[in-house]
């Protein structure tokens, strides 16, 4: 049975913000119904890719099939939180699910509002590539590609994105030539990934920002 959940509809954003400042109060209101629910089974206008503008912006519409757990130091990342430049100079930790070695993975970081989330014209600049990921393990297993390069916004509130996508088995993949103007969706279709099987983003802004516009 589909649990009842009451969503609060008073929050403001703030200094009229994207909605995305909201995900914090939003999050806490489903971490208390059934988890499995949340996960996988979570309304389309409800999910927190879609609230961010992460759907549409970056990605098609996709349905989670895999775990992927994200960590800098300590801090778990989850769909919306924020994070600091300070607290993801190091590359991050990333556990994926499954549960067949054979089965492999591709990794993708990227910055859909680079340089500033009203200007993005270097959409996307990508941070991180990793290829060849073995079902049950993480990103150190895999063939990167395109080494970390940390968050380092100037402008605005910034949304760095973490895509996982099912590869139809091990392959060669190259670095592009530069960072900016990277495309997740020409990517994926260039090497045949198909649609992303996991996804996860976090708001970052300058170290001494606070309470800034996303657009």
């Amino acid at each position: 049975m589909v649990p009842k959940i009451k969503v609060d509809t008073t929050c403001s954003y703030i200094n009229n913000s994207s909605p995305v400042t909201c995900l914090s109060a939003f999050s806490k209101q489903f971490e208390k119904t059934n988890s499995s629910f949340c996960e996988f089974s979570m309304p389309r206008e409800r999910d927190p890719l879609v609230v961010g503008r992460v759907i549409g912006d970056v990605l098609d519409p996709f349905s989670r099939s895999i775990s992927l757990r994200v960590t800098f130091a300590s801090r778990e990342v989850n769909n919306g939180c924020e994070l600091k430049p300070s607290q993801v100079v190091n590359q991050p930790r990333v556990d994926i699910g499954g549960d067949d070695l054979r089965t492999f993975y591709t990794l993708v970081m990227v910055d859909p509002d680079a340089p500033s989330p009203s200007d993005p014209n270097l959409r996307e600049y990508l941070h991180w590539l990793v290829t060849d990921i073995p079902a049950t393990t993480g990103a150190g297993f895999g063939q990167e590609v395109v080494c970390y390069e940390s968050p380092r916004p100037t402008v605005g509130i910034h949304r760095f994105l973490f895509v996982l996508f099912r590869q139809l088995g091990r392959q060669t993949v190259y670095a592009p030539g530069w960072r900016q103007n990277f495309n997740t969706r020409d990517f994926a279709e260039l090497y045949n990934l198909g649609l992303p099987v996991a996804a996860v983003y976090f708001n970052c802004q300058r170290e001494s920002g606070s309470g800034g516009r996303r657009r």
